[in-house]
């Protein structure tokens, strides 16, 4: 009890102790602000990129043909989806894809139609369902969720599973629609994702987080000790003795600015001798750091620049065809990026629009892009159509892509003489179209499966017709998923609305005005993803008839 007492009279003690409390407090706080964002912004990124996966896996669906599989019929191109939705389970990784037909009555049984699973995911044991398996539904929020995707027109719905339940271990499931070409709701298709990466991903946060915030109070009371110490403990004690000889002796002491003698002082120049030694070393190390920066940082620029130079940038991109106008932008939000536009002849009367965005960011995904836009040039001057060239190029990249990187990409071959515009579209956004009266809509074209994704997957070619005052414009999803401050996307809606804001825009002022949209809606928010546009106006008088009749007179 005296000894208790005598560190709470102690002032070292008390303003030592008090710090080292705040600390620990104030950290504990940090650590659980910080797990609660990583948390969410990780759910976030999960639920999207799974809706992605999901809506990619609808590519390999004939929803008018369901019914059909149901009765026992088409049995070998059902077969022939069943292994597509297989192999496609097993290469991204997840537990399940299913797709069923939910009674929408009351939403509350379904019919499976198909079942991949791959149990090696998450160590689980589900037995795949039969074509025709009927069942409940699992409970009441399924239900909710499936009479959104049928009645209410949600693009998807996503159910988490933190805790296991009936041996399935933390998982994500997203739901969206599998159409017929009429565009009605058909099916649903299911896609099962293990979060195990969330749950691993916080164990070792907690744990740095606990080891970093221990480390900084032992830090933080061992150089508020040394301080108390140096500057006020000693010299009070010092003072307190020479207080107390001169009370007990009555006689002139020796004076305090020989305490430097002392060996309490002595300890301490040595101490801050081996720590400006300490101290030295640091700040080389640092310098030799901040050089290593400043390089990395020059090579980064640098590889920005040719990243940069390997689109083109020259406009007006063809002075000698003024038929035709085109425009393009590219914003990474790295100093490199994924994305990558180019235009190029194909021949005197071809003109070939690419766009792509690469899976990832930085120096990788830059790489890949590179790779893919040379490959695609290369392929489309030696002829084919865009359905022809993409299989060609995913042929190739899925013959050496070990890291399982892919490639979203709009390819489009424009006939100057007509206006005949022929695309194929490998898992890319959807492009929209400018009628000659100037109105902006989507072309909804139907999406082939992702560069790199799966090898021996063919893509289908599309015809648009450009009279004279069409206008194209296509995009990466950087500008639909463009976030702001508070986790709202800029979304199409708002951005067909930035399009149509004024009419008979060039195709400069058009990107500019669609730029600055989205930048009013971002506002200070950080860029998470390359933003990249590119628009072709279509000036020619492409009427056929006329021409025909010009020719024979």
């Amino acid at each position: 009890m005296n000894r208790l007492n005598k560190l709470r009279a102690n002032m070292a003690f008390n303003i030592i102790g008090g710090t080292i409390l705040l600390l620990a407090v104030a950290g504990m706080l940090a650590g659980i602000i910080g797990l609660i964002n990583f948390t969410d912004a990780f759910q976030k990124e999960y639920a999207s990129t799974t809706y992605h996966m999901a809506d990619t896996a609808t590519a390999l669906i004939s929803g008018d043909h369901l019914e059909d599989y149901l009765r026992g019929e088409r049995m070998e191109e059902y077969q022939r989806t069943k292994d597509a939705l297989d192999e496609y389970c097993r290469r991204i990784h997840v537990s399940l894809v299913y797709v069923i037909q939910v009674d929408q009555s009351d939403y509350g049984r379904f019919v499976s139609v198909f079942n991949a699973v791959d149990n090696s995911v998450d160590d689980t044991s589900y037995t795949p369902w039969e074509a025709g398996y009927r069942r409940d539904t699992t409970n009441e929020e399924y239900a909710l969720k499936y009479k959104a995707i049928y009645e209410e027109g949600s693009p998807y719905e996503t159910i988490y599973r933190i805790r296991t339940t009936g041996g399935a271990h933390a998982h994500i499931t997203a739901m969206v629609p599998v159409k017929g070409e009429s565009g009605d709701v058909r099916a649903i298709l299911c896609m099962q994702r293990p979060i195990r990466e969330l749950l691993d991903a916080r164990r070792p946060y907690l744990r740095d987080m606990a080891s970093e915030s221990v480390f900084l109070i032992l830090l933080a009371g061992f150089f508020g000790a040394f301080y108390m110490r140096r500057r006020i403990v000693t010299p009070i004690a010092d003072i307190s003795k020479e207080a107390k000889r001169f009370a007990s002796e009555n006689t002139l002491g020796k004076p305090l600015g020989r305490i430097s003698n002392y060996k309490e002082i002595a300890d301490l120049a040595a101490s801050i001798d081996t720590m400006e030694s300490d101290m030295v070393q640091y700040i080389a190390d640092l310098t030799a750091a901040t050089a290593e920066r400043e390089r990395l940082s020059a090579e980064l620029n640098l590889a920005s620049q040719i990243q940069m130079n390997s689109v083109p940038n020259d406009f007006p991109a063809f002075p000698e065809h003024p038929e035709i106008d085109i425009f393009a932008s590219m914003s990474p939000a790295k100093e490199v990026g994924g994305d990558f536009y180019n235009f190029f002849p194909v021949d005197e009367d071809h003109i070939a629009l690419v766009i792509g965005d690469v899976s990832g960011k930085g120096i990788p995904a830059a790489l890949f892009m590179m790779v893919t836009n040379i490959m695609i040039r290369d392929r489309a001057r030696m002829g084919g159509s865009p359905a022809e060239i993409l299989a060609y190029v995913n042929r190739d990249i899925c013959a050496n892509n070990k890291l399982e990187m892919f490639v979203s990409v709009w390819l489009g071959i424009l006939e100057l003489s007509t206006g005949r515009l022929i695309a194929a579209n490998a898992g890319h956004e959807y492009p929209a179209v400018r009628t000659p009266e100037g109105v902006y809509e989507l072309y909804k074209d139907k999406h082939g499966l992702v560069i790199g994704a799966m090898d021996g997957i063919s893509y289908k070619d599309y015809e648009i017709r450009l009279q004279c005052g069409s206008q194209i414009f296509v995009y990466t999803d950087g500008v639909p998923e463009a976030t702001d401050a508070d986790k709202r996307l800029f979304g199409t809606d708002r951005m067909i609305a930035a399009l149509n804001e004024e009419k008979f825009l060039s195709p400069r002022e058009l990107l500019g005005r669609v730029r600055s949209a989205v930048d009013g809606f971002v506002k200070d928010a950080e860029q998470f993803d390359d933003l990249t546009m590119l628009c072709l106006a279509y000036n020619a008088n492409n009427n056929q008839e006329e021409r025909q009749h010009d020719d024979e007179q």
